[in-house]
């Protein structure tokens, strides 16, 4: 693997509503045809004729865990783990059901060339030749090895030399294979989800605040930057103390989101800030810091539910 770490200073702008990742096809589409079948992706009925309330049970494998066993939980449960999935895919994807997204990949314009995968994997920044390198270690000769010269060549910008619709083909191909499936879900983990649950715990914070973390890494990247997850968090610190230095876990976090907030506005991708007004500001009100639900929030003005 690269020794560089993917999006060490720019942040992730991620496309507005209008923008929503929408390709659904191949295996992916058989997959949540699947699902469907398994009772996972039903919609509940409209909270409004123009606003409709979208509610998905727990990914199949987890859905079945006693809502009483998840009281003090951390992300680290794979309940409370799925659920930081369909939060974040609900304002990446306008879905709740994030294991559909593996096939999705485009160009949304913010200068990262491709965009795609269930996290956003960028072929401008980093990780995604990341990814296609650990899966073509896995597995060589897969549908996507041979496109790794060009991802190398436009790593750092937003070119799509050597790669176009016979690698967008190639990677909704890919999308199909399980190893791929797990490459992206390891390098998801290795990159974002594993490194924004670990300093929430050193922080003292509780799923709320681990899943704060994760939802800002996402989208602004790690790294140290006045923008980036590490620049964030610095704001914030500058303000509140985690409770891990004694500080009130309620005050911190809301010290944190107001931070995120003034980084978002920094990039008009950014301007919608309704994944912390309307989603972890609404938690946080209500003093969920464990993440439990149900849960009921709204992004980009769309409302969502997870009932269990």
């Amino acid at each position: 693997m690269p020794a560089h770490a993917p999006k060490p200073h720019a942040p992730r702008p991620r496309p507005a509503k209008q923008r929503t990742r929408a390709v659904l096809l191949g295996a992916a589409a058989a997959s949540l045809a699947s699902f469907t079948l398994a009772g996972l992706g039903q919609a509940a009925s409209a909270a409004s004729p123009a606003r409709a309330v979208h509610d998905a049970p727990a990914t199949a494998g987890v859905r079945d865990r006693a809502a009483e066993a998840l009281a003090g939980t951390g992300l680290d449960d794979p309940y409370k783990k799925d659920i930081a999935m369909r939060l974040v895919s609900s304002a990446e994807n306008s879905s709740l059901d994030w294991r559909a997204q593996f096939t999705y990949i485009e160009d949304i314009g913010d200068g990262r060339g491709y965009t795609g995968g269930i996290i956003g994997f960028c072929s401008g920044t980093g990780d995604m030749l990341d990814l296609v390198e650990l899966y073509t270690k896995q597995k060589p000769g897969n549908p996507l090895a041979k496109y790794l010269p060009a991802l190398r060549k436009v790593n750092g910008s937003d070119s799509h030399a050597g790669l176009g619709k016979p690698f967008e083909d190639a990677w909704h191909k890919a999308a199909g294979d399980k190893a791929f499936q797990d490459a992206q879900e390891s390098e998801r983990d290795r990159v974002y989800f594993d490194p924004a649950v670990r300093q929430a715990e050193q922080d003292g914070l509780r799923a709320l605040g681990q899943f704060a973390y994760y939802d800002a890494i996402v989208m602004h990247g790690p790294g140290n930057g006045k923008d980036s997850f590490g620049g964030i968090r610095k704001a914030a610190l500058a303000k509140a103390k985690p409770p891990a230095q004694g500080g009130d876990e309620k005050t911190y976090l809301g010290a944190f989101l107001d931070a995120r907030k003034v980084a978002m506005k920094h990039e008009e991708a950014h301007s919608d800030t309704s994944r912390v007004d309307t989603e972890q500001r609404v938690f946080l009100d209500n003093g969920n810091l464990d993440l439990e639900p149900p849960l009921k929030w709204k992004v980009y003005g769309d409302s969502y539910e997870i009932k269990r």
